[in-house]
């Protein structure tokens, strides 16, 4: 029988990784026209709100659009913006708030990897929006989730368990990564260390099936430029490595103050802001405007700025002032409900850090320091390390950005360091911290992993008040339930009544005119948000065979969890 039964595992298997290739390929290539689009749709809003390609490299220019207002039209710009997206984010889809890498992790972690499909249309047009008005966001975070989005609907139009549903979205994310950055090994390497969280040979070669396909695509309609040509690197002085390894421990630091200064300016935004939330980012957009006048350099990405940066385009003093303003733009702009990613702030801003930083170093040590260029591409790596805490991304896609091998040995020690700084420094990355602030905790198994909302199904056919004895339970017979709900004319939830308490009635007490008022009880209820640790105990403890699932208020019912469909939970089919 082994022999036969290792035969036929392995033939299992392959039959499921042959099964899978297309749909990989297929969500690559929707990843990778996804990307095209999101960039044109991004270019055009940015045409139509600023009147130029690209803002952040024009100064205190006008709009040809509307020249009367001088460069005080970035002040509108971000209020235009937000006045559209706002409603539209509000309205369909409130998961496209935000930076989007979070809500990926969250569905794969504990949803099965579902997302809705609409968050790919609305997170499109919501981001393309923010950062064409001048939102000082990435692009990566939304087109991560886009293609999240379009695997996980590839998954469910497909029917697949929830093991290859997250395969199929961790395919979308890395296709996104691939062909927005040109850069299919960091895509690959992102979507396995941040997304899945988990190394198989199985998993990688889909994933990298998808990146790659994503990538030809993106390379067809974009172009096959790297995007920054550095001349080669040689570290000549060994003394040069501890300028490196100082980088990464500043870099590491600078990346968990992003970190920090990100949330804590959500903080003060949520705070401050007592109006409807589908108006939140139009109001905020003042705020934003402001800080774009001060310093256009933060209009949208900001690819132009940086470049500059990296080939010391800018004195050591501007270096750190974009910096700084940077980490500001960028947080105002999240807070305020913006769309955006902080996947190329982070790379931004360490730019202007390794740039200050080599530039510094070479007045004080000139024979030793080298290329400041070096520095700042290193910078970008080091500060998305501390940041994200993704030392394998941040060093394939540092490689990818650049073609230059050379960067290797400074870059990965710096990296390394820089992601032990974050460590020390902070238990949380700036994508765990938004789940963490909301009580999930990625690196939670088991039970304790699991949300009541995973584990729930509908609730069996409820009860009325005032429901006679027989026909209560007549109704639990066809229901084949041991509890039914009780909801009033309003539904509202208003307790449960349970086979035991009913089946002693009909014995004990005269059925006639009597109703289910006499033997409705209120059972432990649980909230979709809980984990299923806490309420395994409840539903042991349970007299029936299921507990309700309320909504927060603990006014309607959401749901109904049984034996059955927790256990369903702990270990789902593939």
């Amino acid at each position: 029988m082994g022999p036969f039964s290792v035969t036929g595992a392995r033939d299992a298997l392959r039959r499921t990784q042959t099964a899978m290739l297309l749909p990989a390929v297929l969500v690559g290539a929707g990843a990778g026209l996804g990307a095209v689009g999101f960039r044109w749709l991004i270019e055009a809003f940015t045409r139509v709100l600023s009147g130029h390609d690209d803002y952040s490299s024009a100064g205190h220019a006008a709009n040809p659009y509307v020249p009367w207002l001088g460069p005080y039209f970035v002040l509108l710009a971000p209020v235009v913006a937000g006045a559209i997206y706002g409603p539209l984010v509000y309205r369909y889809a409130k998961e496209a708030r935000g930076h989007g890498v979070p809500e990926v992790m969250y569905a794969v972690a504990r949803q099965g990897g579902r997302i809705p499909p609409r968050v790919a249309v609305v997170k499109s047009i919501a981001s393309a929006l923010c950062i064409g008005g001048g939102g000082s966001v990435g692009r990566e975070g939304p087109i991560v989730q886009i293609g999240a989005a379009l695997g996980s609907t590839a998954g469910s139009v497909l029917r697949m368990g929830e093991d290859r549903m997250r395969v199929l979205v961790a395919c979308g994310s890395a296709g996104g990564i691939a062909a927005t950055f040109n850069a299919p090994l960091a895509g690959v390497f992102f979507a396995m260390e941040l997304i899945l969280r988990d190394f198989t040979a199985r998993r990688f070669g889909l994933v990298a099936v998808s990146a790659v396909t994503a990538s030809v695509i993106g390379r067809a309609a974009l172009g096959d430029e790297r995007f920054l040509d550095l001349t080669p690197v040689d570290v000549d002085h060994l003394a040069a490595y501890a300028l490196y390894v100082l980088l990464g421990a500043v870099a590491g630091a600078v990346g968990v103050l992003f970190t920090k200064v990100l949330y804590w300016v959500e903080d003060i935004c949520d705070a401050v802001w007592h109006g409807p939330e589908w108006l939140r980012p139009a109001a905020g957009g003042i705020v934003l405007g402001a800080i774009l006048l001060a310093l256009p350099e933060m209009y949208g990405v900001g690819y132009p700025v940086l470049g500059k940066a990296a080939v010391g385009g800018y004195e050591v003093g501007f270096l750190l002032v974009l910096l700084v303003g940077k980490i500001l733009a960028c947080s105002v702009t999240i807070g305020i409900g913006g769309s955006g990613g902080v996947f190329a702030p982070s790379l931004f801003v360490g730019a202007m850090l390794g740039s200050a930083f080599g530039q510094g170093m070479g007045h004080l040590a000139p024979g030793v320091t080298g290329s400041a260029m070096t520095y700042a591409v290193i910078g970008m790596g080091a500060v998305f390390a501390g940041s994200a805490r993704a030392p394998i991304t941040a060093v394939i896609i540092i490689y990818e950005l650049t073609g230059e091998y050379g960067l290797i040995l400074p870059l990965m020690a710096a990296v390394a360091v820089a992601t032990g700084v974050s460590h020390a420094l902070s238990g949380e990355t700036v994508y765990t911290a938004k789940l963490l602030r909301r009580g999930v905790d990625l690196d939670l198994t088991g039970p304790a992993a699991i949300e009541v909302r995973a584990a729930m199904g509908p609730p069996p056919p409820p009860l009325t008040p005032g429901t006679g004895l027989r026909e209560a339970a007549t109704a639990m017979m066809e229901a084949d339930a041991g509890r039914l709900p009780v909801v009033d004319g309003h539904g509202r939830y208003e307790g449960s009544v349970g086979a035991l308490a009913l089946a002693r009635a009909l014995h004990e007490v005269p059925p006639a005119g009597e109703s289910i008022e006499a033997v409705r009880d209120y059972p432990p209820a649980l909230l979709a948000g809980q984990s299923l640790q806490e309420a395994l105990p409840l539903l042991v403890a349970s007299d029936g065979d299921g507990l309700p699932v309320l909504d927060e208020e603990r006014h309607h019912l959401l749901g109904w969890v049984s034996h059955r469909s927790a256990l369903r939970a702990l270990h789902p089919p593939s």
